[in-house]
């Protein structure tokens, strides 16, 4: 397993304690070794003949920094480092993962494909970008209507998808459907 993010400005940065955008820069790949410990390699770097699979985590970065999501909708376009490892993994038949928000990168990548982000309605309030499922379908994709702890395959892209935190659920929810999407990964690997 390693660990990979791209050498790239951050669109901004937020103060989370706040709740507002503070003043600073901050760089993606310096930003993630933050988060990985320090183990982690340039996205550019990536050589997916040394891999069986990838999983992309989510999270409002992926909508802001991956891709421009956050601010352009189903119109987005994705980094293209990103987008160069999306393909190489779906040209070599590899599996690729793809949770919360992110499921939107195989969307726009790849017209037609099969993803969940959740659910197409706001159920009960636990699902308030219920939206993004009518972007994904704009895009000529389907969406699959799925609860949290659980994942979708797409067998024919060997995408594997699961909502996460695009569902207002306990942590212990979000954590078995990334789970399941991991196990589903594997399985495909």
């Amino acid at each position: 397993v390693k660990i990979f993010a791209p050498n790239i400005e951050q669109r901004d940065v937020v103060n989370h304690l706040k709740g507002s955008p503070a003043e600073e820069k901050r760089n993606v790949l310096v930003e993630s070794a933050r988060l990985a410990r320090g183990n982690i390699q340039d996205l550019a770097e990536l050589k997916v003949g040394e891999f069986d699979a990838v999983i992309f985590p989510g999270g409002f970065g992926v909508a802001k920094n991956l891709c421009s999501w956050a601010v352009d909708g189903k119109n987005c376009t994705v980094n293209e480092h990103v987008k160069s490892t999306l393909q190489a993994f779906h040209s070599a038949k590899k599996p690729i993962g793809l949770c919360c928000i992110s499921p939107v990168l195989a969307a726009r990548v790849f017209p037609g494909c099969e993803v969940t982000v959740g659910q197409d309605k706001n159920v009960d309030g636990r699902f308030p970008d219920a939206e993004t499922a009518s972007a994904i379908a704009e895009l000529g994709c389907k969406h699959i209507c799925k609860d949290v702890s659980e994942s979708h395959v797409d067998k024919a892209n060997k995408i594997v998808t699961t909502c996460a935190f695009m569902c207002k659920a306990p942590l212990h929810e979000i954590f078995d459907g990334i789970g399941t999407m991991v196990e589903e990964v594997l399985k495909l690997a």
